[in-house]
């Protein structure tokens, strides 16, 4: 029964989607549709997110990390981790595992939270798109409101949240 427990929200879904394939097949089959299209996204997607996070995890020093974008960085941590989350495309799912490499490598919460923000509200391919169909005003506009916005959100969210809350960083490990 235990292990029931564990698995309440699949199962419960099963049954949901077992109940819609019952009085609704077209519906069913539709939703089974969307759902092996976004298996196979994540299929393609998650393994080099993977190897990015090993990389990251070798290539670059804690010490870079916490020097970049750690306590104490101020203006250039914001900036850094701005320009690291309007850089990359691709879904916002990708950034949350770089955003826990980051936090375990001595990032600021602020700065880690600035980073989610900006990569799921403010891309440059998007700002150019913007400027095309919407024009310069609209899009200055936005871009100015939304990194006031996530900039607020991140010092809130450390506020809320509070640095001796989080686990420590880890001690990364000597190589023999």
């Amino acid at each position: 029964m235990k292990a029931v427990g564990k698995f309440k929200g699949p199962i419960l879904l099963a049954a949901v989607y077992l109940a819609l394939a019952l009085w609704a097949p077209d519906i069913a089959l539709r939703s089974s549709y969307v759902a092996l299209d976004y298996i196979r996204e994540m299929a393609l997607i998650i393994p080099p997110v993977f190897i990015l996070m090993g990389l990251l995890q070798v290539w670059i020093p804690r010490e870079k990390i916490t020097a970049l974008i750690g306590q104490g960085t101020g203006l250039k941590g914001i900036l850094i981790s701005f320009v690291m989350g309007t850089i990359p495309t691709g879904p916002v799912y990708i950034a949350f595992p770089m955003a826990g490499s980051l936090l375990r490598k001595g990032a600021r919460l602020s700065n880690v939270v600035i980073f989610i923000g900006a990569w799921a509200a403010i891309k440059v391919p998007q700002l150019i798109a913007e400027t095309q169909f919407l024009g310069p005003e609209f899009t200055a506009l936005r871009f100015v409101l939304t990194l006031s916005a996530v900039i607020i959100i991140g010092y809130v969210i450390e506020k809320l949240v509070g640095v001796k809350d989080l686990p420590p960083p880890k001690k990364e490990e000597e190589s023999t």
